[in-house]
């Protein structure tokens, strides 16, 4: 059977502004956009989240469907709205945000789902660590590790955050030690750590449990290490950036795609040799750039069809 990846985060309906004028409205949220790239490439997904029964719910659900990506663990709930997040973008096409939060009083309610053995979880982000959520996420989490389950986290904590840094990071560094893989860009790795170098870094995640390691330097490089061995890669240029809101998860999810089609597993993940890192790293830049030349936060349909089956 082939593997299920699920994605579990946060979701939003990002209304996106250039030059001070709405641009686009789009479902957003770091897992979803890693979670529709995911099925735009034609692998099996599961996205788990919460919206609310609302119109700006009812887009995001339909959209999903679209995109073939699962929605049997989507939570809607009625004493709450969706979601909605204001990104404003700048001359460079990076964005800034004011989030509009209307939750219910109780939230992830839902059953979580069973994996197996060459399934992949996706989880990160602030989600993955709030009060009420992130225990719920970590005891699924241990309990998809015995089973087999390969476990990708991308901690994706911004300098937004930084308020509430001191009580996030042992929660952060609890996960990086649940992991197979940790992905994150060095804007993370310096907001929650004040570390700069790539191998401070390494040291850093690896001291705290994980060993198979990527870095993603903005459009300047990737650092990898899996296990022992190191790769750096150039990130090529991009001819026309549109938008940088959905490239480092769109990263995640050429990672998945890359570590899906090449067959590898947690258990054979400690044997990565320099082709299949280098082909990880290789596919994750692909789906990025891909991203970054449209106005959508994943890769596109036609970059999606174009994938080798």
């Amino acid at each position: 059977m082939a593997p299920t990846i699920y994605c579990i985060g946060e979701t939003v309906l990002d209304i996106i502004f250039g030059e001070g004028k709405p641009v686009s409205a789009t479902p957003g949220g770091s897992m979803l956009n890693s979670a529709v790239s995911l099925g735009r490439a034609g692998l099996r997904v599961e996205f788990i989240s919460e919206y609310g029964n609302d119109d700006a719910g009812d887009i995001i659900d339909a959209f999903l469907k679209k995109n073939k990506v699962g929605t049997r663990f989507v939570r809607r709930y009625d004493d709450g709205k969706t979601a909605v997040a204001l990104a404003f973008l700048n001359r460079k096409n990076d964005a800034s945000y004011s989030f509009y939060k209307m939750y219910p009083g109780k939230r992830m309610t839902s059953s979580l789902p069973l994996t197996k053995k060459g399934d992949v979880i996706l989880f990160g982000s602030v989600y993955s660590i709030l009060p009420g959520i992130g225990g719920k996420i970590k005891q699924w989490i241990k309990k998809s590790r015995e089973k087999g389950t390969l476990i990708i986290y991308d901690p994706n904590f911004r300098k937004s955050h930084s308020d509430m840094l001191e009580k996030a990071r042992p929660l952060i560094i609890e996960n990086i030690s649940l992991s197979d893989i940790v992905r994150g860009s060095d804007e993370d790795f310096l907001n929650i750590f004040a570390l700069k170098k790539p191998e401070e870094v390494r040291n850093k995640l690896r001291s705290s449990g994980c060993i198979n390691i990527i870095i993603t330097r903005n459009s300047s490089s990737a650092v990898a290490w899996f296990d022992e061995g190191k790769i750096t890669m150039k990130i090529p240029p991009v001819k026309q950036v549109i938008s940088t809101i959905g490239a480092g998860d769109a990263f995640n999810a050429g990672i998945i795609y890359a570590v899906v089609k090449r067959g590898l597993t947690k258990g054979s993940l400690g044997n990565t040799g320099a082709g299949d890192a280098r082909k990880i790293i290789e596919t994750g830049i692909a789906f990025a750039a891909d991203v970054c030349q449209n106005a959508e936060n994943y890769i596109s349909p036609g970059f999606g069809k174009s994938l080798k089956p």
